[in-house]
């Protein structure tokens, strides 16, 4: 496991995030900003007052691929998860002045766990689900950063309504640069937050699980993958897509 992987995957399961500078570079920033605007809604995605909101956008066109397994990005996802792992989703995001994020919470808890139990350092708690946030603007406190409070996932609950620290440990903002990509666990108490300027924060996730974990790509009844998606993945991204060799469940 190259250094660099291997002490981000050290902060996934201390910290419950990772943030892997420069992974973008500025041509990219661009191409994707401008991508995001081509979009149109399908199904649940939206236009909305103060942001917009697309789901699944790898199948909107191969463009999209390279963005499923980026360089630093698709190693750190596949040793916190296996090399197995697949893609549970691509959503793009525009938010704009005026948004309000959500409040401090978690994706997703597998299940409820005792505190003293994770806390314990001997204790190493798989990780289920991360997502690669890859940011497409300098994000300072005003362009609704991403907040989070490290360590929290060993929490092993939702955050209660109105709370707001843990173990004393309050929510910090995550002020990073376009093309900068932080990847949480599922865990994590994480939130958005307001947007209090006079631009626009443009936003790409990508989701990963392990590949036990089902791929959740909507309209469910009748989705059908884009053959010219397919016909222009790669091998790895195949498998991302849900390509996988056979196994017990199969």
């Amino acid at each position: 496991m190259a250094t660099s992987t291997a002490v981000h995957l050290a902060a996934l399961h201390e910290q419950g995030f990772a943030l892997l500078p420069g992974v973008l570079n500025s041509v990219q920033i661009t191409e994707v900003r401008t991508a995001i605007d081509c979009l149109k809604p399908i199904h649940w995605d939206y236009l909305g007052l103060v942001d917009d909101h697309f789901k699944c956008v790898f199948n909107r066109h191969p463009f999209w691929l390279p963005y499923l397994d980026l360089p630093g990005i698709i190693e750190l996802a596949e040793a916190a998860l296996d090399e197995e792992c697949h893609v549970i989703g691509q959503t793009a995001w525009r938010s704009h002045p005026g948004f309000v994020g959500a409040e401090l919470h978690v994706d997703y808890l597998v299940m409820e766990l005792p505190e003293s139990l994770l806390i314990d350092a001997a204790f190493e708690l798989p990780i289920q689900i991360c997502t690669a946030m890859i940011y497409l603007d300098d994000i300072d406190e005003d362009l609704c950063p991403t907040w989070v409070i490290p360590g929290s996932h060993r929490a092993g609950r939702r955050p209660r309504p109105g709370e707001s620290h843990w173990h004393g440990s309050q929510a910090e903002p995550v002020l990073c640069q376009a093309g900068d990509v932080l990847m949480l666990r599922s865990e994590l108490w994480h939130a958005g937050s307001q947007n209090r300027s006079e631009r626009t924060r443009y936003l790409l996730q990508v989701h990963y699980g392990q590949r036990m974990v089902a791929q959740k790509f909507s309209p469910y009844l009748t989705w059908q993958f884009n053959s010219a998606v397919l016909a222009a993945a790669t091998p790895r991204q195949r498998r991302l897509l849900g390509e996988h060799a056979p196994a017990e469940y199969d």
